[in-house]
């Protein structure tokens, strides 16, 4: 059954498996089972074991009979937990039907809706309009610092 699950390293077995998402996870008070996984981001979906996703390991190693036609869900909301009564297996559309998107990004600004779609833009206007910016500026403080470092006067 392990072979299913993509970017596993092919090292484990289900009990080691078992035993090293246990060791790698918190109870939190509220019932869930918080793995830690890869990196320093908390309260994403994790990675572990090679590469692949924790909730979808924990669903073959604590539930059993896998599907991998069916998303892995997590009854409780919490990208990071993956706690068996949480974990339930459903189709493509159900999972993503309970999400939304926000209508604010990331760094607070508005969200746009686009006319073709009627659902919000993917990306933010104003931080992209200020990456490009931070991006032109870098760009030609390089080529004035190539052109100093070959004696060149700069313009």
């Amino acid at each position: 059954m392990l072979f299913q699950i993509r970017g596993l390293s092919r090292h484990f077995t289900e009990e080691t498996l078992r035993a090293y998402l246990l060791d790698r996870s918190t109870r939190r008070a509220d019932g869930c089972l918080v793995v830690r996984g890869y990196g320093s981001r908390r309260g994403v979906p994790q990675k572990v074991a090679g590469r692949a996703w924790a909730h979808i390991a924990a669903y073959v190693v604590f539930v059993g009979n896998y599907d991998p036609e069916l998303d892995v869900d997590r009854a409780c909301g919490v990208p990071d937990c993956i706690e068996p009564t949480h974990l339930r297996q459903v189709g493509h559309a159900e999972n993503r039907r309970g999400r939304r998107q926000q209508p604010r990004c990331r760094n607070g600004h508005d969200r746009e809706i686009d006319a073709r779609t009627g659902r919000y833009r993917r990306v933010c206007r104003r931080c992209n309009a200020d990456a490009q910016k931070r991006w032109r500026e870098r760009q030609a403080r390089q080529v004035a610092e190539g052109r100093a470092s070959y004696g060149r006067a700069t313009d």
